[in-house]
């Protein structure tokens, strides 16, 4: 084994190595942070005006609220310990107790989520408000699950198939699917069972039944073995951009250069390194100034100057991270890493969320929980989350009055909103919200609205989508001084995003300062 180099010469290397992050989102800050802490230089590269990609703030009537991710899983204890160190654990807060509703239920209209499951599959179809909405012709067919023979258990990859096959379509298409709509944006024939619940399929083999494979994850995460599938979320008081707020101070002080509103349109090698074009739109000429065919009054006509080796919109690297969306980055690539564009692109709806502030007494009973799911088809949104009911901080900023975020669009359905103007998408969302939360909501009730849209990278759980990630990822670590990082890699998700931004960041350090 080679001998590791010295502390100093690291240090040297280090401080010679240039380092262009394409993309501000969490993967761009992380992977940016990971290198300037050991001293590299590092320039990142945002193509909007303000960094953290789907972690956004909006303000309505004086309230900073979150206009993105609002909530981060809890799952694998990546994101609390990035919280601890940029020492924000005092902002952790957990969302309020109670259970979100379920609305579009035929026949019944809403009612509470039932308790005890698993991704929506009861343990118990007969218990109370499972029954309420699958019926007793659903509950019995449920029970049939119990009582087939072992012998015709298999290993399932679908989970909606898994579902409707040992429990029936009731149970996958009233209290499945709007789960995996509401989390995944997907459909549940299209989740990949072994991702979404780790070991369900083994339980089930070795139980018996759907029904006692999900007791028996629930049995084994309270008794503290493991954590059950789905864990849950924590959030921040001043919302989800105080995490950005804390990163992009601590890149400051790591002396990284942060240039916002610069979108890049080439990535290609120079030499052993790269070089990172950025749109230049300095030689457009303003009302005041001359064309190249228009000198100046007084002045003589002259040669355009010469280019300089660097330009101002282009930078020299010995390595690139790109933190892109996958198309974005896709085309970046293309140049320079064909075997990318050999591997297969993921489907990547749009979301479109819709913020509003009302001032509406009726919602002080908090009527539907802390927010509703909804069965696929039977409304235009996706789900709605009753922000004033889940987060404590959110109530009291809002003074009495409710923070309401109707979501629309999922996998394979564009959202309802896309075609309509900002107005037009405000009424439908307060007329959504109207119908998801039982309490009539007028126009007049509407104190503000903010209207955001960002693409969602295809989640980890959906089939065959471990196997297209891991051929792009091969494709990105087989060229050298490269490494690409971000929810289409990582799974959609901080808990996914936040340690693979870190270990790809770390990878490119050694393959740059010790190999």
């Amino acid at each position: 084994m080679a001998e590791a180099p010295a502390p100093a010469v690291l240090a040297a290397r280090a401080a010679e190595t240039r380092i262009v992050v394409i993309g501000g989102g969490i993967g761009g800050l992380l992977a940016a942070r990971e290198c300037a802490k050991v001293g590299m230089r590092v320039t990142l590269l945002e193509a909007a005006e303000t960094v953290g990609g789907a972690i956004r703030r909006t303000e309505l009537d004086g309230i900073v609220l979150d206009a993105g991710a609002e909530s981060f899983a809890t799952r694998g204890g990546h994101v609390r310990a990035l919280l601890e160190e940029l020492d924000l654990t005092d902002r952790i807060v957990a969302p309020a107790a109670g259970p979100a509703w379920l609305s579009g239920i035929p026949g019944v209209g809403a009612a509470p989520l039932p308790v005890g499951g698993l991704l929506g599959i009861p343990a118990n179809p007969f218990q109370d408000d499972v029954r309420r909405i699958i019926g007793w012709s659903g509950a019995w067919r449920a029970y049939v699950d119990r009582v087939r023979p072992p012998l015709t258990i298999g290993h399932q990859l679908s989970l909606g198939r898994l579902v409707a096959s040992r429990m029936g379509a009731k149970v996958r298409d009233r209290l499945v699917a709007p789960v995996t709509t509401g989390v995944y944006s997907a459909s549940p024939d299209d989740v990949d069972v072994d991702v979404a619940a780790p070991g369900l399929n083994a339980a089930l083999t070795r139980v018996g039944s759907l029904s006692g494979a999900v007791q028996a994850l629930r049995d084994t995460a309270a008794a503290g073995a493991a954590k059950a599938p789905g864990a849950a979320v924590e959030g921040l008081v001043g919302g989800m951009t105080v995490l950005i707020d804390a990163l992009v101070a601590e890149l400051a002080r790591l002396e990284v250069e942060v240039r916002v509103g610069t979108p890049v349109e080439r990535v290609a090698r120079d030499g052993a390194g790269w070089r990172v074009v950025a749109v230049d739109d300095s030689d457009e000429p303003t009302d005041d100034e001359p064309t190249e065919d228009e000198p100046a009054e007084g002045e003589p006509a002259v040669d355009a100057p010469a280019e300089t080796d660097s330009p101002e919109n282009e930078f020299l690297a010995d390595a690139v991270i790109v933190a892109t969306e996958e198309s974005v980055a896709r085309a970046l690539l293309a140049e320079t890493v064909p075997a990318l564009a050999a591997t297969d692109a993921a489907e990547a709806p749009q979301i479109e969320l819709v913020t509003l502030l009302l001032d509406a007494p009726a919602l002080d009973a908090v009527p539907r929980g802390t927010g509703v799911l909804t069965v696929p088809g039977s409304h235009t949104a996706k789900a709605l989350t009753h922000s004033t009911a889940k987060w404590d901080w959110v109530r009291e900023a809002a003074g009495g009055r409710h923070v309401v975020r109707v979501s629309f669009g999922a996998q394979g359905e564009p959202a309802a909103t896309a075609a309509l103007d900002d107005d037009a998408a405000v009424t439908l969302a307060l007329s959504e919200a109207s119908a998801l939360l039982g309490v009539p909501l007028p126009a007049s009730s509407l104190v503000a609205a903010e209207r955001s849209r960002y693409i969602q990278s295809q989640p980890a759980s959906i089939i065959g989508s471990g196997e297209r990630r891991s051929a792009a990822r091969s494709a990105v670590q087989r060229t050298p001084g490269l490494a690409v990082v971000g929810a289409w890699l990582a799974g959609t998700g901080l808990a996914q995003v936040v340690p693979d931004a870190v270990t790809e960041a770390d990878r490119l350090r050694r393959d740059l300062l010790w190999d």
